[in-house]
Formats: C-alpha cells, sequence, structure tokens
C-alpha cells in the first residue's frame, strides 16, 4: 500500500498491537548510542512472553519486519531484553536491534524526529509474535493523519494500543481521579491555561528543580492531568451512543481538535510561566511583527520590536516548537528585523545535515539539557538550554 490512511485501516484489527512513537536520536543511529528503537517492557513482555522466562543475561528473540512505507526488504530483527542490572549491571531496558545499519530507513540520521508506526500481529497464548509491519512517516501530512487516529505523538511519549480499542501510555502521579476534578471542568472543558496552572498547583515542589527539568515535568503533569480530564469529560458521550455517524464524527473531530490544540499551546504557555518565575519579565507574547505573523516570544517587548530608533541587535526572538523536523522554516519569516531565531523545541536529536541547514539560516537551537544526550556529540556544545538562554536574556536586558 502507498496511502498511510489505506494502512491503517487495513492492518487495525483486533490481532494488532500497535506502538508509535517519534524516532529519537537513541533510537537511530544519530547519537552514537547502540541503535535501535527503544520499546517499553510491558509491551515487549506482551508480544515476546519468552524474553520474561528466560534466565539468561540479556535474552534475545527474532521477529521478522517490513517497512512497508518504503522501498526496503523484509528482515529479521531481535528484540532484546537488556537486564544486567539484575544481577548488578544498569541496564533494564528493551530495544529492536539488527537493522542492517543506515541501509535501514529507521536507523537512519534523517529519519530522527519523525513519527515511525510499529503493527505487531498479536502472539498466541505463550508464544512470541512473529512478524511486525512497519510505517515510517515521511511528510507533515502523514503525520497529520497518524494523530489524527492515535492522538498527538510527542517527543519522549509514546502510545500503545491493543487491537481495536485498547490504549496505553505511561501515566504518573497527576493522573487525576474524578472526584479530583473540578465539577465545572467535567461541564466546560478547561482552557490549556487552566489545565496548566492545574498540573502546577499538584507539583509545587518542582520549583525546586532547575529549569529545564522543571520544564520537562511539568509537561508531563499537564499531559496527564488533560488525559485525566479527557477521559471523564467524553466518556459519558461515548458510553450512551450516538444517534448518527454525523453525531460520532462531530464528537471525534472535537476530541481530535481539542488534542491538538492543547499541544501546540502547551510548550510557550509552561515556557511563559517559567519566564516569569525566573525574573525574566521583559517580554512579549504572541504579539503581531509583521502583518499577520505573531512570533511567539519577542525581547525586550514589541513596542521596541516596532520602534525604529530601536538598536535590531539587541532585538531577540524565541519560537517554541514541540519538534521542529519539518517545522523549523516556519519561523524564519516571523520577526524580519532579527537575523538570529532562537528555536525552543523538545525533539530528541537533529541530523548533522539537518542542524548545518539551521546553522546557515541563522537558527540556535534551545533545547532541555536532559534532552541534549540525543543529539551527536559534535552539536551538543552548540545547543543552549533553557536556563542558558534566560540567564543571557537577562543579562542584555540587565535583569
Amino acid at each position: 500500500m502507498n496511502d498511510i490512511g489505506e494502512w491503517i485501516d487495513h492492518s487495525m484489527n483486533d490481532n494488532s498491537y500497535w506502538y508509535i512513537k517519534r524516532l529519537s536520536g537513541n533510537d537511530t543511529q544519530l547519537s552514537g548510542h547502540q541503535a535501535g528503537p527503544y520499546i517499553p517492557k510491558n509491551l515487549v513482555f506482551e508480544l515476546f512472553p519468552t524474553l520474561l522466562s528466560s534466565k539468561e543475561l540479556n535474552p534475545r528473540v527474532d521477529c521478522s519486519v517490513k517497512v512497508v512505507s518504503h522501498i526496503a526488504p523484509e528482515r529479521d530483527i531481535k528484540a532484546i531484553w537488556y537486564n544486567n542490572k539484575l544481577s548488578g549491571g544498569t541496564r533494564n531496558e528493551c530495544r529492536l536491534t539488527g537493522w542492517g545499519g543506515n541501509d535501514s530507513p529507521i536507523l537512519n540520521p534523517e529519519s530522527t524526529g519523525s513519527i515511525c508506526l510499529f503493527c505487531f500481529n498479536k502472539p498466541k497464548h505463550k508464544q512470541d509474535s512473529q512478524y511486525c509491519q512497519i510505517w515510517l512517516c515521511d511528510s507533515l501530512r502523514e503525520e497529520d493523519i497518524v494523530e489524527n487516529v492515535f492522538g498527538n505523538i510527542e517527543p519522549g511519549r509514546f502510545v500503545v494500543q491493543y487491537g481495536k480499542d485498547e490504549e496505553n501510555t505511561e501515566r504518573t502521579s497527576c493522573t487525576l481521579s474524578e472526584e479530583l476534578i473540578p465539577e465545572n471542568w467535567i461541564e466546560t472543558f478547561p482552557s490549556g491555561a487552566e489545565i496548566i496552572l492545574k498540573s502546577i498547583s499538584l507539583k509545587p515542589e518542582l520549583r525546586k528543580h532547575n529549569i529545564d527539568k522543571r520544564l520537562l515535568a511539568r509537561r508531563e503533569c499537564e499531559f496527564e492531568v488533560f488525559m485525566s480530564i479527557e477521559k471523564h469529560w467524553t466518556l459519558p458521550q461515548v458510553t450512551k451512543g450516538f444517534n448518527s455517524v454525523d453525531e460520532f464524527i462531530k464528537l471525534a473531530n472535537s476530541i481530535s481538535n481539542r488534542r491538538k490544540s492543547r499541544a501546540g499551546r502547551s510548550l510557550e504557555l509552561q515556557t511563559k510561566i517559567i519566564f516569569e518565575e525566573e525574573g525574566l519579565v521583559k517580554f512579549s507574547h504572541d504579539q503581531i511583527s509583521e502583518g499577520k505573523k505573531r512570533p511567539d516570544f519577542i525581547f525586550p517587548s514589541i513596542e521596541d520590536y516596532h520602534d525604529k530608533s530601536f538598536d535590531p541587535k539587541k532585538l531577540r526572538m524565541l519560537g517554541a516548537k514541540t519538534t521542529c523536523k519539518d517545522r523549523w522554516r516556519q519561523i524564519l519569516s516571523e520577526a524580519d528585523k532579527i537575523e538570529t531565531k532562537h528555536l525552543l523545541t523538545l525533539q530528541e536529536g537533529v541530523s548533522i545535515n539537518q542542524f548545518s541547514e539551521m546553522e546557515k539560516e541563522g537558527i540556535v537551537l534551545v533545547v532541555p539539557e536532559p534532552i541534549h544526550k540525543s543529539f551527536p556529540t559534535e552539536i551538543r556544545p552548540k545547543l543552549e538550554t533553557v536556563s542558558s538562554f534566560i540567564s543571557q536574556t537577562k543579562e542584555l536586558y540587565c535583569l
């Protein structure tokens, strides 16, 4: 099949186990990490139960895979449980290895940041899964189709779905029980800003974290709050049924659009709050620069940006995009007066070729420090952290 929508429809059945993620630099050969996509242990043990029962060090099983989105031969790979932590080592994780190096589209460094769908056949009782079809997205159109079906696929977060129905993603302590959800939120879905403030109130101790870790931890908490509210808000509508297909489609579109809206605004709103907490108060958020263009952040203010007497070398802008692989060029025209543009992203790695393109266009990447390890070693020194960006900006404006 050459259409991802048709492939998903054809493959979505009770005998399929789905695992969807954005490939990180540690999944591909980008970061120098042992190559092969990470896969959560609970899913691995569902798919390959003989791994869990094995008494070996780092047990492994074979599985045939076919990357149906690309011209690539079917091959046998290995699902490995690196379990030496059980005998005094440090590793306790599972990966899919044996892809054949850069010849595989899965390990190609240029695939870093792309959404990848793994569709395993359901294993028979106490036996291992034998086959997996894979689709690696190569365009925003394909990624939009995937996210319309499975929800937003953000860096560092995965979706697991068993068959047609049961969905499973990682959960944290910010998941809300129904009695903890404000009553008015059950009737009217809260705004993204309200959800963020709720998540911050649930984890006040995160104020003690360093800036970069605080941003990542708060985003995780916010996601759990959002999913809790969505479950309790939509489940009654689903269980009571629908009078028509149009009713069902209307609800599905509403859920999809709400998820996209939250994901699209979350990073910039979380960043805005951290700026204020850290005393970086000279900035304008979501204001017009030229025409209809609205950069996420302008420093020190949009008024200074439009002031012809203000030195343009003292202007700064920051765009916030959760992923940047196919979106970084969008910020190039957002503030014509600013040559060097900063871009905050949570993408887990950027290829050397793409980073070189960004540098030539005057883009400086701002990446939370814990994510730096997913980038090639030669790129890491050129990355800004959120903390260093705030410090440099405050110094520039004498804050």
